[in-house]
């Protein structure tokens, strides 16, 4: 695994977060991934933020190749054990990396992006430029981002600034030429609170394939 440089406070965030939880995520893989890199041709695929491994793990087991990218040790140790207990660890390689710091080396088939929001510091405009960088000829950037807040949270816990459809794309500025927007959508899924109040939350879905 990449060794950091010296810890900061979002390293120290994320690792207490997975420290003190036996689980964080669901081990499930994120429905919108599912919906949009279902019926690529599998290749080589680096999965950005890639917490406890069920998108890198679900991604192996449909053939492709998977970097899983983390900044928590905690978090990749149990990405590694999910792996080999999917039988899936041959087609799996895991690197701690402080992403807007340090960031993995090549290109890849599929770059995945998955709600890379953080309430703590992450420049987000330069990983996503350095996630787009990472593309192969002929590959996909595939970005999911929140919309907003959860329709029941009244207060919300930290201040954010939530992406627009637009912004995104207009942020990455990539050349028409180059580039062509295959999804630009927002997705309203039901959303519970932790009371058990029903609701719904919207996020936006970018696929974006390089020429």
């Amino acid at each position: 695994m990449t060794e950091l440089p010296a810890p900061t406070e979002a390293a120290g965030f994320w690792e207490a977060r997975y420290r003190d939880s036996d689980r964080v995520w669901s081990g499930r893989p994120n429905a919108l991934l599912v919906d949009e890199v279902t019926g690529l041709t599998p290749g080589t695929a680096l999965d950005l933020g890639c917490g406890e491994g069920a998108d890198a793990v679900w991604l192996a087991s449909q053939g492709w190749r998977v970097t899983g990218v983390d900044i928590s040790p905690t978090a990749l140790e149990r990405a590694a054990r999910h792996a080999a207990d999917a039988q899936v660890d041959d087609r799996t390689a895991w690197e701690r990396h402080e992403l807007g710091r340090t960031f993995p080396e090549g290109t890849f088939d599929l770059v995945n992006a998955q709600y890379l929001q953080s309430p703590v510091h992450l420049d987000q405009q330069t990983v996503l430029r350095r996630a787009a960088a990472a593309v192969a000829e002929h590959g996909t950037l595939l970005i999911v981002m929140h919309a907003g807040w959860p329709s029941w949270q009244t207060r919300p816990p930290f201040e954010a600034v939530f992406p627009t459809l637009d912004s995104v794309p207009a942020a990455l500025a990539l050349p028409e030429d180059g580039w062509a927007v295959r999804t630009a959508r927002t997705v309203r899924r039901t959303s519970v609170s932790p009371d058990g109040e029903e609701g719904f939350r919207e996020d936006h879905v970018w696929r974006i394939r390089r020429r």
